[in-house]
Parts: C-alpha cells; sequence; structure tokens
C-alpha cells in the first residue's frame, strides 16, 4: 500500500518538526555549556586564598574558656592564653575584661572599681606585661620565632 500524497506531507512536516526541535536542543546545550564555562569553576581550580573562604567553623560555647567580672563575659578560645589569664588575680582580670569588652576607659574603670585613673593604668599595664610574659613562656620554644 503507497502512502498517500497527504501522508507524505504530513510525515514530512512532522520530520521537519522533530528536526527543528532537536536542532534548537542541540543550541540550547551549547549556549548551557559555554555559559558554565565562562562563568563556573571547578573547586580544584580555585587558589588556596578562595578555597578558605568557602568554609567556616562552628562555635560553641563550651569550645572556649570563659571569664566573667562585672556582669561582663571574656570568652577565650585558646587554652594557653586561657591559662594565662586564669593565673591572674581576680582584680586584675576585672581590668583587662573591663577594658577589652566593654572599651573603658582607665577613669570609668577606676570609677566602678573604687581606684584611681592613675592605679587602673598601672595596674593595666603592668598586668599585660605579666600576662605578655606568661604567654611567652607557655608558647612551645618559649615564644622564640
Amino acid at each position: 500500500m503507497e502512502p498517500t500524497p497527504r501522508e507524505c506531507g504530513e510525515q514530512g512536516q512532522f520530520d521537519c518538526y522533530c528536526k527543528l526541535v532537536l536542532k534548537h536542543e542541540a543550541v540550547d546545550y551549547l549556549r548551557e555549556l559555554k555559559y558554565r564555562r565562562d562563568n563556573e569553576t571547578v573547586f580544584s581550580a580555585l587558589p588556596q586564598a578562595e578555597m578558605d573562604k568557602l568554609s567556616t567553623t562552628d562555635r560553641y560555647p563550651s569550645d572556649s574558656y570563659v571569664f566573667s567580672s562585672y556582669g561582663c563575659d571574656l570568652p577565650i578560645e585558646n587554652e594557653l592564653v586561657a591559662e594565662a589569664f586564669a593565673s591572674l588575680s581576680a582584680p586584675d582580670q576585672g581590668i583587662l575584661i573591663l577594658r577589652c569588652v566593654l572599651d573603658l576607659t582607665d577613669k570609668e574603670i577606676g570609677s566602678i572599681m573604687g581606684l584611681s585613673r592613675s592605679a587602673v593604668q598601672k595596674r593595666r599595664t603592668r598586668t599585660i606585661e605579666v600576662l605578655r610574659t606568661k604567654l611567652m613562656a607557655l608558647m612551645p620554644g618559649g615564644g622564640k620565632i
């Protein structure tokens, strides 16, 4: 049985339509590949500085040592720093906590603690120097670089 001219025409139109659809799919696919090539980068091609920006570290309260004074908390994550800070007297810790956490001046710290501004300044500088000395002693290799 021979197909009629009308059937040939319909088959030809359908065939043409299918080819057109496949051609446009191929064009879309190639366009998508070009977009990805131009705008995307594989992780292995990123420099280390960019890779470092992509990561994050979860921080939990149990991961740090918390020192409190006058209602302010100072969390310290480094164990050596926390050990050196813990060896300070409570008033010296209080001075550093008020200075570092609340960013108070020596005069404001003095009014809270009942000391003069100069006494707070002397204790603060002496305490920082003692803390620095203790940290240098606690560091592996004695703090030598």
